[in-house]
């Protein structure tokens, strides 16, 4: 069966940095795009970035392009988002995704499209 489990969230200050694992087994070799999201309470799943693993070419949402940085050690077992110069709006559940299509890695990304999920992880930063 399809596993991804996600580590490394926390509490932060303003201004202080993140890095995120997911560790992803089981669909290997019909995985073609990894994606993050994240939700914060009383809000929808937003698609935060994602990666195809055919190419390494990643996708970010505006709002956090040039702050994260999505990659991946190894033969696709562990995708990172590093997160620097957090902030309170980043605040919220942070979930890893996976999805055999690579249309999946399309923006804007579509929760709808990923059947494969972690349990989440806690971001939150204070100000």
């Amino acid at each position: 069966q399809a596993q991804l489990v996600e580590s490394g969230g926390g509490s932060v200050e303003a201004g202080g940095s993140l890095r995120l694992s997911c560790e992803v087994s089981g669909i290997f070799f019909e995985r073609r795009c990894v994606a993050w999201f994240r939700q914060a309470p009383g809000l929808g799943r937003e698609g935060v970035a994602a990666i195809f693993t055919d190419s390494g070419k990643p996708y970010y949402t505006d709002s956090v392009k040039g702050r994260f940085t999505i990659s991946r050690e190894g033969a696709w077992n562990t995708v990172y988002i590093q997160m620097a110069n957090l902030q309170p709006e980043d605040t919220a559940m942070y979930y890893c995704a996976a999805t055999r299509q690579s249309a999946g890695c399309l923006w804007p990304i579509d929760p709808t499209n990923f059947p494969y999920w972690g349990q989440g992880t806690q971001v939150t930063v204070s100000s």
